[in-house]
């Protein structure tokens, strides 16, 4: 071919074409930034036509011509077009953005909205959907909760508002969004700009060599002399815990706690009150008091007083020995701050400090024995003795960072069951946390053909230095738990509809599965199996762990009310009947203030930065967490009795939880494994406030 041949031969768009990957993956390694909008454009164009084609079908509309298709024209590649590039982009946002990404994102959100409006809004396409809804033939039970899942989605989405309602939803609607996309970029902006640069030693006095390494390494990175601290976790949690430079952990302290409250263009607070108004409005334009309410129609707990019932009980609970627990860590602050007053900085040294007086116990003590590597043998060992799954990294499979590991996951039966991407580590391109999602779900085709699920975990744990390999704290390993059991709840889907599988079930059961798997990081014999010293491969002695098992309550009170003053805070947000008007922090004093032992300062805010309420789909929901540990210290207690590597066991939650998805209400799935619904009980006992 000759040179001018060569240069009129067009790439084409890696969003265009099959992928020809294994498991047919996504090629991120093909994928370029001005792929995206161009798929974006045509993905829509696509969409708006298989819409005409369902609206123009002259046939009656059934459930096969109308609500499977609207579903999603699932197997035909043309049509899935914007689902896959929004999966990819918006993954891609959170995991590995930058300054160009996010202003795509910016350009592409009211786009986006906009046609998820049309769609919706679609008097034509509703009247098909509320057709088969009002006169179908008989359905499985699947088959009905998609329909009346459909069905739902349009009217909750105004498809029964009037002309001008409809207007004002998809105003409402096109700003929410862009607004929770700014908030998202705000926040992690504003916590990569800031560094706590060090370049005196003494300065580093109390802090172990491991954050002394990973600061130094960040140093480098930087270029800069000495070490260097973030607002990452696995940066700022050993410097609050471990430094002994009082003003430097104030430092740290109000740097995290005051992000986007500053008068700079990451600023927050008016981004907030508005989210909280559009929210207000979209639920009162549908006809309910407040978002609470819309929200909470899709919920095991079904409405506000369910929620408040379990916050009181547990405040009931919980407050007189988390009470204690802060006068205990009080008491050994004083030895060191005699007369002065203990500040928020302060707590997490000295509740260190109390923790190892009380059990000789501390992060750094396990952190050799949970190397990385080791600590994911053991959480695949776990899947394997639980449910005789394996994991195989494949090397062929793109990635689209070089942290990212990608692995095949193979049933008991050695046939193929899922792509599983792990990203363990922080970088500037990542935001915080921890969570899993998905580049495609599970569904089984007209032909019968089982798809599988590509499922991706995202974490911010430690990373290895020149001197060490990535070494765990056990919070990490609980956290990689956590998230490995969102993905088994998307590994084992198996479900007719991509829509009702994996995940998709009502946000206060999704935390099940996840929960559920962070019980099995104290358990000697899963300990066992993985936690052995990085440098001599001696195992964790009997006596560690015994005081891991003596000390697992530590705190625990005082951490339940803490969740409960998250949950707390949002539940004031959304319960919201009138205008919002006021100051966002001094409301979030008053919100939470219940469920608050320690003192508030004045200038921090919690709010500006509660992703989860904001920007995650979390509103009105952020209870979830402690409704689904109800669920996980009752369901884990079944485990404890029968055996916790007990394979009959987790074959049935398997098969009567994490495979189904959302094909049926959670309680009729949860009662089906367990044989009753879940009490408080097992929750008490395990956070030792009740004893049997």
């Amino acid at each position: 071919m000759s040179e001018n041949c060569q240069e009129k031969t067009e790439r084409i768009n890696p969003f265009f074409i099959p992928y020809n990957t294994p498991h047919n993956t996504i090629p991120f390694n093909q994928i370029k930034l001005e792929d995206y909008e161009e798929a974006f454009m045509e993905g829509i164009n696509r969409d708006n036509e298989i819409t005409a084609k369902i609206i123009n079908d002259p046939e009656e509309p059934t459930f096969e011509n109308t609500i499977i298709r609207v579903d999603r024209e699932k197997g035909d590649e043309y049509y899935e077009l914007l689902e896959r590039v929004s999966t990819v982009f918006f993954n891609m946002l959170s995991a590995n953005t930058n300054d160009e990404m996010d202003e795509l994102a910016q350009k592409m959100s009211p786009i986006l909205t906009q046609h998820a409006n049309d769609i919706m809004l679609n008097e034509d396409l509703f009247k098909r959907v509320k057709y088969v809804y009002e006169h179908h033939r008989e359905l499985t039970p699947e088959e009905q909760m998609l329909l009346d899942k459909q069905y739902d989605g349009f009217v909750r989405s105004g498809a029964l508002l009037d002309k001008e309602g409809k207007e004002k939803l998809r105003q409402l609607t096109e700003e929410a969004s862009l607004l929770s996309l700014q908030f998202s970029q705000n926040l992690l902006k504003e916590n990569k700009a800031f560094k706590l640069h060090i370049t005196d030693e003494k300065q580093l006095d109390g802090l172990p060599e491991t954050a002394r390494q990973a600061a130094a390494m960040t140093a480098k990175e930087d270029g800069v002399e000495g070490w260097v601290f973030s607002l990452d976790g696995p940066s700022y949690s050993p410097f609050m815990t471990y430094s002994s430079q009082r003003d430097l952990r104030e430092k740290m302290f109000m740097a995290r706690n005051t992000v986007c409250t500053h008068d700079n263009n990451e600023n927050n607070v008016q981004i907030c009150q508005r989210l909280v108004n559009l929210r207000r409005e979209v639920a009162q334009l549908l006809g309910y008091d407040c978002f609470a309410d819309y929200v909470l129609k899709h919920r095991m707990a079904s409405d506000v007083e369910h929620v408040y019932q379990l916050f009181n009980n547990l405040l009931e609970a919980y407050t007189p020995t988390a009470i204690e627990e802060v006068k205990e860590v009080e008491e050994i602050a004083k030895e060191d701050l005699g007369d002065q007053e203990m500040m928020p900085w302060d707590f997490g040294y000295y509740s260190h400090k109390l923790q190892m007086k009380k059990y000789n116990l501390d992060s750094e003590m396990l952190r050799p024995y949970f190397q990385l590597d080791k600590v994911i043998d053991g959480v695949f060992g776990l899947a394997n003795r639980l449910y005789g799954i394996t994991f195989k990294e494949n090397k062929d499979i793109a990635v689209y960072h070089p942290d990212v590991k990608a692995y095949e996951v193979f049933d008991k039966d050695g046939s193929y069951l899922a792509v599983f991407y792990a990203d363990f580590h922080p970088r500037k391109s990542k935001q915080g946390g921890a969570w899993m999602t998905e580049y495609q779900g599970q569904w089984i085709d007209e032909k019968g053909v089982n798809n599988r699920p590509h499922v991706s975990v995202v974490m911010n744990l430690t990373k290895p230095t020149e001197e060490k390999p990535a070494l765990l704290t056990l919070g990490e390993v609980e956290t990689f738990l956590h998230e490995f059991g969102h993905s088994l709840h998307g590994m084992f889907a198996n479900t007719r509809f991509e829509s009702l599988s994996g995940t998709n079930v009502w946000w206060d059961f999704v935390e099940l599965p996840s929960q559920f798997m962070e019980n099995f990081a104290i358990e000697k014999e899963f300990l066992r199996t993985f936690a052995f010293h990085y440098q001599t491969g001696e195992p964790l002695p009997d006596e560690l762990i015994e005081r891991i098992i003596h000390s697992r309550n530590f705190m625990a009170a005082y951490s339940c009310l803490r969740q409960i003053s998250f949950g707390l805070l949002d539940m004031a947000y959304y319960t919201q009947k009138e205008e919002f008007k006021e100051d966002i922090i001094p409301f979030e004093k008053k919100a939470w203030e219940r469920a608050q032992i320690r003192k508030q300062l004045p200038n921090t805010c919690m709010t500006v930065q509660f992703s989860h309420i904001m920007s995650g789909g979390y509103a009105a929901g952020y209870y979830s967490y402690k409704w689904a540990e109800v669920l996980d210290a009752d369901a884990f207690s079944v485990f404890k009795k029968e055996g916790i590597f007990n394979q009959e066991t987790a074959s049935r939650f398997r098969e009567n939880i994490l495979s189904k998805g959302g094909t049926e209400h959670p309680m009729t799935l949860y009662k089906r494994f367990r044989g009753q619904e879940p009490t408080i009980d097992a929750l008490l006992e395990r956070n030792g406030i009740k004893h049997k």
